[in-house]
């Protein structure tokens, strides 16, 4: 341990925390006041861009430039992050004609994107800066100048970049969000780039992709079949329930493992028709509603089973509760 390193208390280490948040939020404030028709102009340029947005940046500016990649991609502005040292050694071919470069330096200043900067204006690819203001080599060569302010970081010592990365990130996220805005993008939109994990099941998960289909597994009995018959197709199915139908296999009604243990209750004869026991006018979904949304409407009704029919009225499926929760639909 750095024996220079001292015994702070609890309560001064809670107020180095407040302090250093209030001097980020200072700066996000400074920030706001940097946004004007040169933001608009950015968006304007990355909105035409035919290509994709490459960031770049080094040191803390690269790490944050990654977060802005990735934040673009995932919203439907197709980015990457390129190295700027590496780039100099090559990467600088993934670079090409249509795309946009969006290049990162507090300072204005960095060495590797200078070097960067001839093969950019060959090319003749769009360059807009983010920096902390507009002097320094890189905010003088770009097409659109992004600024922060010129904010005091949070570190004591007023080194370690701290609020200006906090700040660089907000302006990159305040584009990715206006551009949002611009191209109309839709959760089903932001699905398409997110698969996997609770997000993509929430948003792409289909009631099709889960419900049960084969004709032979649907428990099915006819209206005037006595509620004994009924037991044996519930037991056959394993779906909690059986479907009643009309003669010309229509759904009139369903029975579910609820009503027989209510109807037990109160002493049910087993030779009860199922059209004097069903529960008329079943909930039925199309195949086509997200799966979470079929959840919503089972918890609504209170009930663990929906109904797929076809435009005769006739069952083509069947989704239950269990099979929502067991794919991880919330």
């Amino acid at each position: 341990m750095d024996n220079r390193a001292k015994n702070l208390t609890h309560e001064q280490f809670i107020n180095a925390a407040i302090e250093a948040i209030n001097t980020e939020k200072s700066a996000l404030a400074l920030l706001t006041e940097q946004i004007d028709d040169r933001f608009a102009q950015a968006c304007d340029i990355i909105l035409a861009c035919e290509g994709r947005v490459v960031v770049t940046g080094m040191g803390k500016s690269g790490l944050i430039g990654r977060k802005i990649a990735a934040t673009f991609a995932s919203t439907g502005t197709p980015a990457f992050f390129m190295h700027p040292g590496e780039a100099g050694h090559g990467d600088l071919g993934m670079l090409v004609k249509g795309d946009v470069l969006l290049a990162i330096s507090n300072s204005g200043e960095s060495d590797e994107i200078k070097m960067l900067l001839p093969v950019v204006k060959r090319l003749n690819i769009p360059l807009i800066s983010i920096s902390r203001d507009k002097r320094g080599m890189l905010p003088q060569a770009a097409d659109i100048t992004l600024t922060l302010g010129k904010s005091q970081e949070a570190c004591p010592l007023n080194l370690a970049p701290t609020s200006s990365t906090t700040a660089t990130l907000a302006l990159g996220d305040a584009l990715a969000v206006a551009l949002v805005h611009a191209r109309n993008f839709t959760s089903e939109d932001f699905a398409l780039s997110h698969p996997a994990g609770a997000l993509g099941r929430q948003l792409l998960t289909r009631v099709e992709d889960l419900m049960h289909t084969n004709a032979e597994d649907l428990p099915l009995i006819n209206q005037q079949a006595p509620l004994q018959e009924a037991l044996f197709t519930m037991s056959a199915g394993r779906l909690g329930m059986t479907v009643v139908t009309d003669d010309e296999q229509k759904v009139v009604g369903v029975f579910t493992d609820g009503d027989l243990r209510r109807g037990l209750e109160k002493g049910l004869d087993l030779a009860t028709p199922m059209n004097a026991v069903m529960t008329t006018n079943p909930r039925q979904v199309s195949k086509t509603m997200r799966a979470s949304d079929a959840l919503s409407v089972m918890n609504e009704n209170a009930i663990s089973q929906l109904l797929i029919m076809d435009e005769q009225g006739r069952l083509e499926a069947i989704i239950t509760v269990h099979d929502l929760l067991q794919a991880g639909v919330k």
